[in-house]
């Protein structure tokens, strides 16, 4: 086995794990927050940019999450935790985008 291929399958260590399970928990809390508002704004009879817009808000911080995990994984503990909360912040960004959105503007998101 070469060098390259022993630390690819390398553990990420304790460290890691711990930075990678609490950014976890926030990125879980953001997607648990998307799926609540879309429950509370379906019920305004969403056209199929609004169920876009919601539906694409719970699934941004899963992807973000992956981004951030790959992007991170390999290097060390203080970069996976700068790049996890730079996902962090960009769905925040996002989540206020979307929010901004349908306070503004709820007519563009139903029917």
């Amino acid at each position: 086995m070469s060098e390259a291929t022993a630390s690819a399958r390398a553990p990420l260590g304790l460290l890691k794990t711990i930075i990678v399970g609490l950014a976890g928990l926030f990125y879980a809390y953001a997607v648990w927050n998307a799926i609540a508002y879309l429950v509370t704004v379906a019920q305004f009879d969403l056209n199929a940019y609004g169920w876009f817009v919601l539906i694409f808000s719970v699934l941004f911080p899963i992807l973000a999450f992956a981004a951030a995990f790959v992007l991170g994984r390999r290097r060390s503990a203080l970069d996976l935790l700068v790049v996890m909360v730079a996902g962090l912040g960009l769905v925040a960004v996002f989540w206020i985008n979307v929010v901004a959105l349908s306070a503004v503007n709820l007519t563009s998101l139903t029917s």
